[in-house]
C-alpha cells in the first residue's frame, strides 16, 4: 500500500509499504477512504515535536471502512463506516472510563506515566504507524473506532477524528459560558472550530486573532470578529472593542509554531519546514488578554521540555489556566450526532481536497500558509 512516511526532519515521502495485519485480538483493519493534514503532521516534519522515529508513517486523521475485525472487537464488523479517533484508548482502564481517554493508562507501550498515545507520532507516544495511507491497523478498536451515523459525509466525519473535538474541548477547558467575550488566538482549522464550538456552548462574542488574511476571511464564516496582528496589536485591539476590560475567556489554538508580527520576523518570508519564530507568542497575548480572573484553554501543541510561560502576569491577575490533549472518543459520538441532527457544519474550514499522488505538494503548500490552503482532506477511495 502506498502512505506518507516519515524520514528525517524535513523529510518526508510517499512510499509503499507492507500491508497492516491484526496483530492483536482487539485490532480492526481499516480501509482508509478520508484522511488530512494537521498542523500537528507539521510539527513533526519541522522537528518541533522531536523523537520521531524513521519510516513511522505520518497522519492521526481518519475515516473509512473496516476491513477486518480481531475476535474481541464485538461491535464492529467488516463493511461498518468508521471514524477513527486520533489518540489511542483502551476503554477499561480507570482514566478512560472516567472520560480522559488521552491520559490512558493502557494504550502507550512506554507506560502508564509517558502521556497520550496517538497515530502518526513520536516514539514517546508508541510510536503507533499513522493513518495517512491506504489501510490502517486500529488498536482498542472497539474503543478507537465511531460508527458514523447516515447521511454523514466523509468530509464532515474527517473533522471530527481531531479537530473539532480539540476545538470543542478547547473551548470547555476555557470554561465558555453563556455570554462570554472569548477570543481565539489563531484562526488554522483549530482555532476555526475553537470559534465554531464556543457559540455553541454559549459565547455571546467571539474574536479570532491571527496574522493571515486569508484565514482571517475564513473566520467570518464562523461570525467572529477579526484581529489582523499584522495591521494592529492585538492586546491593544482587544482592550479596545472589550472596554479596556479583556477577554472572558482566552483559547489558544497556535502553539509552539507560532509566528510574530510581520514586523518583527527575522525573516521575510517561511521557508519550507522553519518552525515559528515565536514559540511563546501565544501564550504571551493570552495571559495579556485575558480579563482578572479569566480563563485560558490550551490546546496549541507544545512539546516536552518546553519552558516558557509568563507566570508570573498569570498569578497576579488571579487567571485560570488550562490545558492538554484532547479525550476524542469523549466528543466525537456527541459532535457526530449533531453533524448529522444538523446543527453543526464543520466543513466550512475544509479548503483543499487532494488524491494520495498529491499529498507531499499539499504538504508543502499547507507548511506554507498559502492562500486557500486553511484544512487539507486526502481522498483516497
Amino acid at each position: 500500500m502506498k502512505a506518507v512516511v516519515w524520514h528525517d526532519t524535513g523529510k518526508i515521502s510517499l512510499d509503499q509499504v507492507p500491508d497492516p495485519k491484526i496483530q492483536d485480538p482487539e485490532d480492526a483493519v481499516v480501509r482508509i477512504t478520508t484522511s488530512a493534514i494537521c498542523g500537528t503532521d507539521l510539527h513533526m516534519v519541522r522537528g518541533t515535536m522531536p523523537g520521531m522515529r524513521p519510516g513511522t508513517i505520518l497522519g492521526h486523521e481518519a475515516v473509512g471502512v473496516v476491513e477486518e475485525a480481531g475476535p474481541k472487537v464485538r461491535n464492529f464488523n467488516a463493511g461498518d463506516r468508521v471514524l477513527v479517533c486520533s489518540t489511542i484508548s483502551c476503554g477499561r482502564c480507570v482514566y478512560c472510563r472516567a472520560g480522559y481517554h488521552a491520559q490512558c493508562d493502557v494504550a502507550n507501550p512506554n507506560g502508564p506515566a509517558a502521556g497520550t498515545a496517538f497515530f502518526g507520532g513520536p516514539e514517546a507516544t508508541g510510536p503507533f504507524d499513522g493513518l495517512q495511507a491506504e489501510y490502517a491497523r486500529i488498536p482498542y478498536a472497539h474503543t478507537g473506532l465511531v460508527a458514523i451515523p447516515p447521511g454523514v459525509s466523509d468530509e464532515q466525519a474527517i473533522t471530527v477524528s481531531d479537530i473539532f473535538p480539540t476545538a470543542w474541548f478547547g473551548a470547555r477547558l476555557a470554561e465558555v459560558g453563556p455570554g462570554d467575550v472569548v477570543v481565539v488566538l489563531g484562526a488554522g482549522p483549530v482555532g476555526q472550530l475553537a470559534a465554531l464550538s464556543a457559540r455553541m456552548q454559549g459565547a455571546g462574542r467571539v474574536i479570532i486573532v491571527d496574522g493571515n488574511a486569508d484565514r482571517l476571511e475564513t473566520a467570518r464564516l464562523q461570525n467572529a470578529e477579526t484581529v489582523d496582528f499584522n495591521a494592529e496589536d492585538p492586546v491593544e485591539a482587544v482592550k479596545d472593542l472589550t472596554g479596556g476590560v479583556g477577554a472572558d475567556r482566552v483559547i489558544d489554538a497556535v502553539g509552539v509554531d507560532a509566528e510574530p508580527p510581520a514586523r518583527d520576523r527575522e525573516r521575510p518570508g517561511h521557508d519550507l519546514w522553519e518552525p515559528g519564530e515565536a514559540p511563546d507568542q501565544a501564550l504571551r497575548w493570552a495571559v495579556e488578554m485575558a480579563d482578572k480572573a479569566g480563563t485560558i484553554g490550551i490546546v496549541g501543541v507544545y512539546p516536552p521540555g518546553f519552558g516558557s510561560f509568563p507566570l508570573g502576569t498569570a498569578m497576579n491577575r488571579n487567571l485560570t489556566v488550562k490545558m492538554g490533549n484532547c479525550h476524542h472518543r469523549r466528543y466525537a459520538p456527541g459532535l457526530l450526532s449533531r453533524i448529522a441532527a444538523g446543527s453543526a457544519d464543520p466543513t466550512t474550514i475544509l479548503t483543499q481536497q487532494e488524491t494520495m499522488p498529491g499529498v507531499l505538494e499539499a504538504y508543502q503548500a499547507f507548511d506554507r500558509r498559502e492562500p486557500g490552503w486553511t484544512k487539507v482532506a486526502i481522498e483516497l477511495g
